[in-house]
């Protein structure tokens, strides 16, 4: 009995703590609960004097000693606006909360105070600019744990792709590739259930004209049909999965990726057109570049990269996911120009077909070789080695033997589930204590 009383005597505290957190700074409530009660003063103080005059110019009637009673006129002034004030607080503050419940209740998520939902809100809506650069899995990872902390982000994708779904709808329809487009609106997505999972649905029904199409792939195409508009379609897509934050193409140009391939065992070179067929060919890749090249940026992602805070480039496959970027002229002067964080984020594990052996400084070299010199501020890799990876992966280390050129920062970001990826919540949480700059001294 001793022990539920106790609870029950901390229940109405603890319930008086989580209404007062109402009135916690940054939370933009206190304004309008002012606004309601400076309002409800001055209409308080013109019902008031009417009263007043009333009761003072009025003859004498029945109901004017009731309203002598009413105002309690034999009680002392301060206890009477003690009374009415107190009652007319608690009729106010009771009204508010009937009316956000009323008004929230289609919203609310079970087991989750209103007040939670709307302090995370507004710490993400005035979180950092954050600008991402990539495509493939790496760049879903990556957005997938920076929602937690921003709005305010940028996804730039790559339009080089030419393979599966993607490859067969640009093709067909003529539109840049929307499979990198789709997977990172369904990371941004608030709700990832069923609207996110019924994007991601992947049709294989042995239909041949559906067939590993998946459904987002399809809606964003017939969107850009009906708006006319590849650009609008990915911004309709966005309302529908209720994104927060924007996905951009790296350019609207119709470009294909062509790399040139070392031969094993061989002396000569051989040059690989598309995107999807460059991992599958046997050799080391040399180069790669767009055709046509020099294509324009969009405009909108010039604009974000300018403004941002942070800008983040991978993780994600080296040549056919971060490079096809990178060799947008403009999109690699605004990153020079912009004053963010620059930050490399170095894949965790190499990849067949594109960076067999390779170190973290032979990414940084390949980057260089193709960009010029380093528009890097620091660069982001994993320094745990643990858990099984496929035949053929190895892990992504430094060169123990050289002296650093690049400043550093190691951390444990490897998925315990996938060790070869990324962690969305490990790698999102060092970014943001690089942008805080709460992580201590960094290791150049």
């Amino acid at each position: 009995m001793g022990k539920n009383n106790t609870h029950g005597s901390k229940k109405p505290w603890k319930q008086l703590s989580n209404n007062l957190r109402w009135l916690v700074p940054g939370i933009g409530i206190k304004r309008w609960i002012l606004l309601i009660l400076l309002g409800t003063t001055l209409l308080g103080v013109g019902l008031a004097i009417l009263l007043l005059e009333i009761y003072r110019t009025a003859p004498e009637t029945w109901w004017l000693p009731f309203l002598s009673y009413a105002s309690l006129r034999i009680l002392s002034r301060p206890l009477r606006v003690l009374i009415f004030g107190g009652i007319g607080a608690g009729l106010i503050i009771t009204g508010i909360w009937g009316i956000n419940r009323s008004l929230l209740a289609p919203y609310r998520r079970s087991g989750k105070a209103v007040i939670d939902d709307l302090s995370e809100h507004r710490k993400r809506d005035r979180g950092p600019r954050i600008v991402t650069i990539g495509g493939g899995h790496g760049l879903s990872t990556l957005l997938r744990g920076l929602k937690s902390y921003s709005y305010n982000i940028t996804a730039v994708v790559t339009v080089a792709d030419d393979g599966g779904s993607s490859g067969r709808l640009r093709r067909s329809q003529g539109i840049p590739p929307p499979g990198d487009i789709r997977n990172c609106l369904a990371a941004l997505s608030n709700d990832e259930a069923l609207m996110t999972q019924l994007f991601q649905y992947r049709f294989s029904n042995g239909n041949p004209e559906l067939d590993g199409h998946p459904f987002g792939n399809l809606f964003i195409s017939a969107l850009s049909e009906i708006t006319g508009s590849f650009e609008e379609a990915v911004v309709e897509s966005g309302k529908v999965l209720a994104v927060h934050g924007r996905v951009l193409p790296a350019t609207l140009h119709d470009v294909r990726l062509v790399a040139d391939i070392q031969l094993p065992q061989r002396n000569g070179e051989v040059r690989i057109e598309g995107e999807s067929t460059i991992p599958k060919f046997p050799g080391d890749v040399q180069r790669v570049w767009l055709e046509p090249s020099n294509p324009a940026a969009y405009p909108q992602v010039i604009q974000a990269i300018l403004a941002a805070d942070v800008i983040v480039i991978g993780p994600g496959s080296l040549f056919t996911s971060i490079l096809p970027n990178l060799l947008v002229p403009d999109l690699v002067a605004a990153i020079r120009a912009s004053r963010a964080l620059k930050l490399y984020v170095c894949n965790v594990a190499t990849q067949l077909g594109e960076t067999e052996g390779y170190s973290y400084e032979d990414h940084i070299k390949v980057l260089n070789k193709h960009v010029g010199e380093t528009i890097f501020d620091i660069i982001v890799i994993n320094n745990k080695y643990e858990g099984k990876l496929s035949p053929g992966i190895e892990w992504v280390k430094p060169v123990q033997e050289k002296e650093n050129e690049f400043l550093l920062y190691q951390a444990d970001l490897i998925d315990e589930i996938q060790p070869w990826r990324h962690d969305s919540t490990k790698l999102a949480r060092a970014i943001m204590d690089l942008y805080q700059e709460r992580t201590g001294p960094l290791v150049e």
